[in-house]
Formats: structure tokens, C-alpha cells, sequence
């Protein structure tokens, strides 16, 4: 399984390598289009390769979807620990009512009825 991971990332790696030597050429990045920066006064803008925009892009996207998945998945956390919560006081109250049960009974007897 190992060497299988090993090989999907060392051809992503070649993958990421070869678009960056294909798409090297440097585009201009604008905040906004040149007759609204006219209308504005200024418009700031960025020089960068291509392949930096494109997997800024790709980056950018996945951290979107990351916490959209986070966000969407918020009911069934809360869900999962207010059962975990439940389970403990549970537990508590079990171990609680088997202590009143067997108080003042010698432990063996109390451990061989348990089992029974």
C-alpha cells in the first residue's frame, strides 16, 4: 500500500512539475477590469507565472471545499458527542447503581452473582 501512495504522489509530483515548465509565461493579474479602474482611479495588479495562478486556483478551491465539508458535517459532530455524553452519564450511572447493589455484600459473592 505503501509503494502504491509512493507512486500516485511521485506522479502528481511530475504531473505539478510539467505544467509549471509548460506554463512559465508571466500573466497580469488585475483587481478590476481597465475601464471600471479608469472610472476608479486605480487598480492594483500583480505580475505571476501562470502555473503559480493556476495552482493558487486549485488551492484556493480546496480549502473552500475543505471547510464546506466542515460546515456541512457540524450537525452530525454535535450529534456523535451529545451520544458520547450520553453513553458516559450512563456508564456512570450503571457503575453508581452496582456499588449500591453489592454495598455491604463480600466483593467474590458480588463479582459471582455479576457474572450469573
Amino acid at each position: 500500500m505503501r509503494y502504491i501512495r509512493y507512486a500516485v504522489l511521485g506522479t502528481l509530483a511530475l504531473v505539478l512539475a510539467s505544467i509549471a515548465l509548460a506554463n512559465r509565461a508571466f500573466v497580469d493579474l488585475k483587481l478590476m477590469p481597465d475601464a471600471l479602474a479608469e472610472l476608479v482611479g486605480f487598480n492594483l495588479g500583480i505580475s505571476l507565472p501562470l502555473f503559480a495562478v493556476v495552482l493558487a486556483g486549485v488551492g484556493a478551491g480546496l480549502l473552500v471545499g475543505f471547510f464546506a465539508e466542515y460546515l456541512r458535517e457540524g450537525k452530525h459532530r454535535r450529534e456523535a458527542g451529545a451520544q458520547k455524553r450520553e453513553v458516559r452519564k450512563l456508564s456512570r450511572e450503571v457503575n453508581k447503581l452496582k456499588k449500591q447493589k453489592h454495598e455491604g455484600k463480600d466483593e467474590v459473592l458480588a463479582l459471582l452473582e455479576d457474572a450469573g
